[in-house]
Formats: C-alpha cells, sequence, structure tokens
C-alpha cells in the first residue's frame, strides 16, 4: 500500500509538469500562429528613431494598466521612458537598444505591447499580469540610433559604462534597476549576421547567455535561474529555427552592465538576434524576439521554468563567426600564368544614406584560400569554373539614365563579359549605379584586376568558354538560360559608381 501511494504521488507530479509544458507549448505555437495580429506596423525596418518610438508610447498612454514615466535622458536630451504594466510582486526589467543600430528588440517590445493592449489570450495574460509587474525601457540609447551607430554621442559603448557610469544612459539603467530591484532581467541585443552555431552552417538567429558575476563563473541560484530560462526558450527557437541559436561565450566583463546586473542579484538574460536568411531587415528574427520572451514571460509567472535541467544549457552550440555572405568553392584563378585553386569569402557590406534611414551597398572580399571550415548564407560550387575579370564597355553614355534605355540590356552586357560602363555626365549626388554594373567616369582609369581580401569583388565566372555567372558587388547573377528573371535576381541591390 505504501508504495502504491507513492507511485500514485509520482503520477500526479509528472501529470503536473506534463500540464505545465503542455500548456506553455499550446501558448507558444499560438503566440507565433497569431503574431501579424499584434506586430506594430509603424515600425517594419531596422533604421528606426527616437520620434518613431516617443510616437508609439504615447499610442499607448492611455491602455488598460499602463504607466508610463519618463526616467532619463540622453546626451543630446532624448527621453528616457520606462513602460510598466502588471501588479504582481515579482518585477522582470527588459531594456533595448543600448547599442544604437541593434533595433530588433526594441521592435518586438512593442508587438508585446500590442499583445497586452488586445482582448486575446485573456486567461494567460491575468496569469502574466498577476503575477508578475513588466518594465520595458526601449531604446535606451537613442543618440546612436539617431545616426545608427553602436556608441551614445559621447562616443562610448555604454554597454562597458556599469563602473564608471559616465554616461547619462548607463546612470539611468543602473537608477531604474536598483529602484525595481528586478528579479529578472532581459538584456536585449543584436549581433553580426555572420555568427554561426559552431561547426554548423547554420546562422546564429539569436544566441543566449547567463553573463557570469565573477571571474571564476559561478553558478548561484539566480544565475542558473537565468540558465534554465535560456533552455527553455532555445527549446522554443529550435521548433522555428532549428539549429539556429548560439551561446556567448560567459567570460567575465567587468565593466559589462548585463554582468553586473546578474551580480547585483538580477537573473539576467541576454539575447543577441543575429541572422536568419533573406531576412535582411530582420522580421523573422523580430517576431521570434515576440514569441521567445513573452512565452519566457509566462514561464516566470508559472514557476515551470525550475523544472528544467541546468545541465541542458551546455548543450546549447557555441556561437562562432564563420559566415559569408557569399562563399565561392574551389573557382580556379590565373595568376603569372598559372592556375590556383581558391575558396572566396564575400561580405555585402551596407553603407548608411544621408539621414540614417536606408543604406547601399559596398561590398568586399573577406578572405580568400582554403575556407573549407567556412560557411555562407548562399554557398557556390565553382569546380571546373574559371574567375574571369570583367571589361569595360567600349561605348561612352552621355547619361546614367542612357543605361537604362540601351536596347541590348545588362544581362546581355554581362554574358559578353562587361562589367563597367563609362558614363559622361554622372550627377554629384549618384552614390551608386541602381543597375547590376558598375558606372566608371570618362576619364577613371580601372586598376589591373587583383583578387585580395579588401577588394570589391566584382568579376565573372566562365566555364566552357561562356560566362555562365557574374559576381558584381558581391552580387551572384546566374546568366544561364532558365535562370530567375534578371530583375528578380537583382532586386534590392546596386553596383558602384568610380569617379
Amino acid at each position: 500500500m505504501k508504495y502504491l501511494k507513492l507511485l500514485l504521488l509520482l503520477l500526479i507530479i509528472c501529470g503536473c509538469k506534463e500540464e505545465k509544458a503542455v500548456t506553455t507549448s499550446n501558448i507558444t505555437s499560438s503566440l507565433y500562429d497569431s503574431y501579424e495580429n499584434y506586430k506594430e506596423l509603424q515600425l517594419d525596418k531596422r533604421r528606426i528613431k527616437h520620434e518613431d518610438v516617443q510616437a508609439l508610447i504615447s499610442e499607448h498612454r492611455n491602455d488598460s494598466g499602463v504607466t508610463i514615466n519618463k526616467v532619463g535622458e540622453s546626451i543630446e536630451g532624448r527621453d528616457l521612458n520606462l513602460i510598466s504594466i502588471g501588479q504582481g510582486p515579482t518585477n522582470v526589467f527588459l531594456w533595448s537598444q543600448m547599442h544604437g543600430n541593434e533595433p530588433t528588440a526594441t521592435q518586438a517590445i512593442f508587438d508585446i505591447l500590442n499583445f497586452f493592449k488586445s482582448d486575446d489570450f485573456t486567461e494567460e495574460k491575468s496569469e502574466i499580469l498577476n503575477s508578475l509587474t513588466l518594465h520595458f525601457l526601449p531604446m535606451l540609447n537613442p543618440d546612436g540610433a539617431e545616426v545608427f551607430k553602436r556608441e551614445n554621442k559621447l562616443g562610448i559603448d555604454i554597454n562597458r559604462d556599469a563602473l564608471r557610469l559616465q554616461s547619462p544612459e548607463g546612470q539611468t539603467l543602473k537608477r531604474v534597476r536598483d529602484s525595481l530591484d528586478a528579479d529578472f532581467g532581459f538584456n536585449l541585443h543584436d549581433q553580426s549576421t555572420y555568427y554561426n552555431a559552431e561547426r554548423t552552417d547554420k546562422p546564429a538567429t539569436i544566441s543566449y547567455l547567463a553573463p557570469a558575476f565573477n571571474y571564476e563563473k559561478d553558478i548561484n541560484e539566480g544565475r542558473g535561474n537565468a540558465m534554465k530560462i535560456i533552455v527553455f526558450m532555445n527549446n522554443i527557437i529550435q521548433t522555428y529555427a532549428p539549429g539556429q541559436v548560439g551561446r556567448y561565450n560567459d567570460d567575465f566583463e567587468p565593466r559589462a552592465f548585463g554582468d553586473n546586473i546578474q551580480k547585483w542579484g538580477t537573473n539576467t538574460i541576454l539575447i543577441e538576434s543575429g541572422g536568419y536568411a533573406s531576412d535582411r531587415e530582420k522580421q523573422e528574427i523580430r517576431k521570434l524576439n515576440y514569441v521567445s520572451i513573452l512565452s519566457a514571460i509566462y514561464t516566470i509567472a508559472k514557476g515551470n521554468y525550475k523544472d528544467i535541467r541546468l545541465e541542458e544549457y551546455e548543450k546549447i552550440p557555441q556561437n562562432d563567426r564563420k559566415l559569408f555572405d557569399l562563399k565561392i568553392v574551389e573557382v580556379t584563378y590565373e595568376l603569372l600564368g598559372k592556375p590556383y585553386i581558391l575558396d572566396i569569402g564575400i561580405n555585402q557590406l551596407e553603407v548608411d544614406l544621408e539621414g540614417n534611414k536606408d543604406y547601399w551597398f559596398s561590398s568586399r572580399v573577406i578572405d580568400q584560400g582554403d575556407l573549407s571550415t567556412y560557411y555562407g548564407y548562399t554557398t557556390f560550387e565553382a569546380d571546373g569554373y574559371k574567375l574571369v575579370p570583367g571589361k569595360v564597355y567600349p561605348e561612352v553614355f552621355n547619361e546614367m539614365s542612357d543605361i537604362e534605355e540601351y536596347a541590348v540590356g545588362m544581362k546581355e552586357l554581362l554574358k559578353e563579359g562587361y562589367t563597367y560602363i563609362r558614363v559622361k555626365n554622372i550627377p554629384e549626388d549618384a552614390l551608386f549605379s541602381p543597375s547590376p554594373i558598375h558606372i566608371l567616369s570618362e576619364n577613371f582609369e580601372l586598376p589591373e584586376f587583383a583578387l585580395e581580401a579588401g577588394k570589391n569583388p566584382t568579376f565573372l565566372l566562365q566555364k566552357d568558354g561562356d560566362y555562365k555567372f557574374a559576381v558584381v558587388n558581391g552580387f551572384l547573377i546566374n546568366l544561364t538560360e532558365g535562370a530567375p528573371e534578371f530583375s528578380e535576381q537583382w532586386g534590392r541591390k546596386n553596383a558602384m559608381i568610380y569617379r
């Protein structure tokens, strides 16, 4: 009888745990499937400004249960606001964009606010708001966001200002954390799109860290709780981006806010939004932020993260940085009359336009040689292809507009081996060529072709005597019959102007 009672008790406990897991799983899938109902449509690009955020904050001032308080100012006098909702005893503090060019989670915060404003998920929201009080500090570095730069106006990394507190933004973050004595903290960032999950070709779409609070990397109850929540969030991301989660190195950084906030007693979770194929504006990653953060908040409210095994945290792959936008494998390159077999790694680098609301591309060869331990968002197997420099078209065009009217068309020019066109009158304000061919001024002397790191990647790939592919400003263009439409391949890209 004693053993029977024990067995029944174990079944009840396991059943409760299973019920909790199923409930959380259900809300996660429901959040993902219904996301478009809550997505803040006014934020659909990465280069968002303080005025965009302020306008949205104003829209939420009259939301039921929401309080908004100005808690500080940036160096240039832009308001820093704390948005709070809920009446639970556990304080959860989420801050975003302490680096001005890392806006993905800022957008997700406003999606989350729309979720709480809606009439949906009534039972789940009641559980969250009765158990927790949520505090959002979106866009901690508005001066950096204004010019889409990492640093603040002082030129410092706010995330390395936790000790000296030189910046008003850092002072605000410290003061708010201390006043809340927050139980949990979400430190929300973006990372380079060139990070991958270690030893895989998968981008690190989301990376996590439970920051260390000392050099010994000790794990106390608070850091352990952060690790358990990260394991929970990793399991969510694996459903929608399998294999695309990384884990940051946890070496202690005594100047960093994440490490110190962990040290000050807030269970801190770092979330870094990385790359995702065909998602340059990070809108799918934004959605994953929304789903995983809300699900994590829900598991904190229910307390079922405590059942997660701590050792699962170490199973998340480490972050690595071995991704290129374009990787060309085993192409034949002739130098001084001898053939060599090379891999080429190319990144399509963004250059901000005036006003920092949009950008153009100035791509570069990053590395070449044996890149067998590296990966590409796009990988082209070039065995049997010969790399050939592009030529300058002999005719000089009068105006840039004449190029678009040229009867032969860009694809035909590329198929004939031309990657450059001369134009007599190039407008002074023209920064790039909208067509997939470079523009040279009438007197510009094109240097001798050299394939090396730091150079703009422009060449053709020849096979059986024909130009099958072109690489123009780092973008691969298929010139073969039956390839996708030329305009579809080129899309929102550009070539260069050389004056």
